[in-house]
């Protein structure tokens, strides 16, 4: 064990200075189990349905509420400027057009969330007022993620739902971003340039692994809240298919003594 540790203490030497190389190695391997969870692994191939997606944008509407609430409030941070692209990245209204798009202009009545969910947001709103240093771990996971494989998840989800005219898949889109790649290289150089002691720093890694885990908790409760209303819907099906086939049935053999009567009367 003290072998590991010393070996990943090297790779995190070798790796330099810079904070989002730093993060990048750090969450390297919880990253991986991130997107190995049931939920993104169906999203993947294209097996997510719509019950699934719906339930998805509701959770990535309460941690993008609370995530640009403070960074919003704490704009003016030194641990928080350098990254703050709310022109650019800002995903709240594109999410509130999606869930208009698939539930109407009450759709805020609707928003069911689990409880992983929760206290993702309790977490982000903590931070943001005792230690905004903290919100570069989360900013970087979920944005630079949104801009890297949720590309590809955005077109998965057209494929899969035939939502050709863009309307339900407005959180993919990132009209402020000409290129990508570009603005992933200006974000990470903006991230480096953030000032930090080698506390701090040591505190946003450990961050930085904590995002990856909340998202995971996040994907896990929701593939069990799916889970649950798949099995509940199947029951009430069979529920009612039950009755019905009793009563077919009865009808069946009143049907067979009525003619059976008749066959004898007839004689």
């Amino acid at each position: 064990m003290d072998k590991v540790k010393s070996a990943r203490k090297d790779d995190m030497q070798s790796i330099g200075s810079d904070l989002s190389e730093q993060i990048k190695a750090k969450t390297r391997d919880i990253h991986v189990r991130a997107e190995n969870t049931q939920l993104m692994l169906n999203y993947q191939k294209g097996l997510i349905t719509l019950p699934q997606y719906k339930l998805l944008l509701f959770s990535l509407y309460e941690i993008y509420r609370a995530l640009e609430e403070e960074l919003d409030r704490n704009a003016s941070h030194p641990g928080v400027s350098p990254i703050y692209f709310p022109q650019e990245l800002a995903r709240l209204e594109t999410i509130e057009r999606d869930l208009e798009h698939f539930f109407g202009k009450e759709w805020q009545k609707r928003v069911i969330v689990p409880a992983a969910t929760q206290r993702y947001t309790q977490r982000l709103h903590t931070i943001g007022k005792d230690d905004p240093n903290l919100l570069v771990a989360h900013a970087y996971t979920r944005y630079l993620g949104d801009l890297s494989g949720g590309q590809v998840l955005g077109k998965i989800t057209q494929k899969s739902f035939g939502l050709s005219s863009g309307e339900g898949v407005s959180f993919f889109s990132f009209p402020g971003v000409s290129s990508p790649n570009r603005f992933k290289q200006l974000y990470r150089s903006r991230m480096n340039s953030i000032e930090l002691t080698k506390e701090e720093r040591e505190a946003v890694l450990e961050e930085a692994l904590m995002a990856f885990e909340h998202n995971i908790q996040v994907f896990d409760d929701l593939q069990k809240m799916l889970s649950i209303t798949e099995e509940t819907s199947e029951n009430q099906q069979a529920t009612l298919i039950r009755p019905f086939s009793i009563l077919h049935w009865s009808l069946g053999i009143c049907a067979a003594l009525a003619t059976v009567g008749i066959g004898i009367y007839a004689s």
